[in-house]
């Protein structure tokens, strides 16, 4: 694997790729360098031939401490907004992965760090993890996408009470808010993300990408915006045989029931 991301180590493992967060020294927080980092590191593992990335933290106490907050201190107004889009920038990236993008919340997992997991298409967290948005404790607001993602995770009302208030909450608390997808023992991640990936990785990888992208598509547009690009993508599974083999398999076992045509569909014949 490439040397451009020096704080972040990667493991592949089958069709499965860890990569651990290395700046235990600074909370495993994200500055602008590990932003291009995590880009980086993306459109190599995208390379590959896996068909999940899962983030995790080095260290048992951060899973991702925020963003920096030695580099945020030193920006003025227009420094500050760069920084945001460049945040939201990679978290953009991220969502637009064909892969499926999974965070093993360890330990805190705060402000960026919880922006970050909810770039993420799945989260698993352990019982004694700590998940929120506090920075208006700290004089600031979310500036990765956080007041725009979390009200489309868990509605307004809630979003509201989670990003006025700072408030954090352990990992049974976020699971039961929606936060996250399951909550796992203290030392039960690599299993918890593992019992949770297995039913996706069954299934072929286009269509867990063409999926992807109609769930997200509901967040760029109003209904019939999503509706029009469910379609579009529908019919590019029509792409690959996968579905018309299974279909004569199922007929050719007798698992469906079907007219005269059936003998010309196993044959491959139009019907």
């Amino acid at each position: 694997m490439s040397d451009a991301y020096p704080d972040i180590s990667l493991k592949l493992d089958g069709e499965v790729a860890w990569a651990v967060i290395q700046r235990q020294a600074d909370r495993n927080s994200i500055n602008s360098e590990m932003m291009d980092q995590f880009r980086a590191l993306l459109i190599e593992v995208e390379k590959v031939g896996v068909r999940a990335l899962v983030f995790t933290g080095a260290g048992a106490t951060h899973f991702i401490g925020g963003a920096d907050g030695i580099e945020m201190m030193q920006l003025d107004r227009s420094g500050a907004e760069r920084f945001s889009q460049r945040f939201q920038d990679l978290l953009n990236r991220m969502e637009a992965s064909p892969l499926l993008l999974v965070a093993a919340i360890n330990g805190l997992c705060f402000g960026g760090g919880f922006e970050f997991a909810m770039a993420c298409d799945l989260r698993v967290a352990t019982q004694s993890a700590r998940i929120g948005l506090p920075e208006v404790k700290v004089g600031l607001i979310p500036g990765g996408g956080g007041t725009q993602r979390l009200p489309r995770l868990v509605g307004t009302g809630l979003a509201m009470e989670m990003i006025l208030s700072g408030k954090l909450y352990s990992g049974e608390q976020a699971a039961a808010m929606g936060l996250i997808h399951r909550v796992v023992p203290d030392g039960g991640l690599a299993k918890g993300v593992g019992d949770l990936l297995a039913p996706m990785l069954r299934n072929p990888q286009y269509a867990l990408s063409l999926a992807k992208q109609a769930v997200k598509s509901s967040q760029q547009g109003g209904l019939e915006y999503g509706l029009a690009a469910e379609a579009e993508l529908f019919s590019r599974c029509h792409d690959h045989s996968f579905f018309r083999d299974l279909m004569k398999e199922q007929l050719k076992s007798g698992q469906l029931k079907t007219t005269a045509d059936k003998d010309k569909l196993i044959k491959g014949e139009s019907a």
